[in-house]
């Protein structure tokens, strides 16, 4: 039988662990970012930082819940989004690390190649700056042309060239899956492509190249960035567990970025 010495110490020590653990509150989009993030959640636990995720269905939520601290961090955006909010929102939110790419696709139900697509089609985008900017980017693949100097937010109203007289609908990025029954193609962010069932590696009919400015990141608000669990979390998200987690489960559809 345990002396009462011994069982004394022993709830001391239980409760001693119990205080030393730290809690933060993390948004995610469902789909990838948030599976991610669960496969983050036992690494992290091992170094003393419990992790709640919470998901949000858009990406205007996560960073207003951050900037009001209603969380800690998210985990959803990458930086060209995240400048823009800052810029029309005044939010004091700042990247603290790189997390993982994932190449926007262009899908479509009526057509099996970007080719097949008639003079007029009719092709959903985001309508948030940058997203939608990234959709129109896809001129590198010779779709449209640009006016020179437009950066990363473009809008239809930029296009110079348009040899296919494309008609492009703006609507919120989580909308575009369900767009594809109307429309002849539409641009889908991995996260709700993955969320709807569709194979972002062999699906699309057209595919952003992997390498760009739209790599995600976790973001926290800028009074936070120096603190311990900051370091806790990025070396957690960064850790060979998480980064083999990816490479079976998405098997090329995200791409880490460390």
């Amino acid at each position: 039988m345990f002396s009462r010495t011994l069982l004394g110490a022993l709830a001391l020590l239980a409760a001693t662990g119990a205080a030393s653990a730290e809690t933060i509150r993390i948004a995610a989009t469902p789909g990838p970012h948030a599976q991610i993030l669960e496969a983050v959640k036992p690494v992290a636990a091992a170094k003393g930082l419990d992790i709640k995720i919470l998901e949000f269905s858009d990406y205007v939520v996560p960073n207003q819940a951050l900037d009001a601290g209603e969380i800690e961090a998210n985990s959803f955006q990458n930086l060209p989004y995240l400048d823009n909010q800052k810029k029309d929102r005044g939010y004091r939110i700042e990247p603290v690390a790189l997390t993982v790419n994932f190449p926007l696709g262009v899908y479509s139900k009526k057509w099996k190649s970007w080719d097949q697509l008639p003079n007029g089609a009719t092709i959903a985008i985001q309508n948030d700056p940058t997203n939608g900017g990234r959709s129109l980017l896809l001129q590198d693949k010779g779709v449209i042309k640009l006016k020179e100097g437009v950066g990363f937010k473009p809008t239809p109203l930029d296009i110079v060239e348009n040899p296919k007289k494309l008609k492009f609908i703006e609507l919120e990025a989580a909308q575009t899956p369900r767009a594809l029954d109307d429309v002849d193609a539409a641009a889908i962010n991995t996260n709700y492509a993955v969320s709807a069932g569709l194979d972002p590696v062999k699906d699309p009919i057209l595919r952003e190249n992997a390498k760009g400015p739209y790599v995600n990141l976790i973001a926290v608000r800028a009074g936070d960035t120096n603190k311990p669990w900051v370091k806790t979390l990025v070396e957690s998200y960064h850790s060979p567990e998480v980064k083999a987690f990816i490479a079976e489960t998405f098997k090329g559809s995200v791409l880490p970025s460390w």
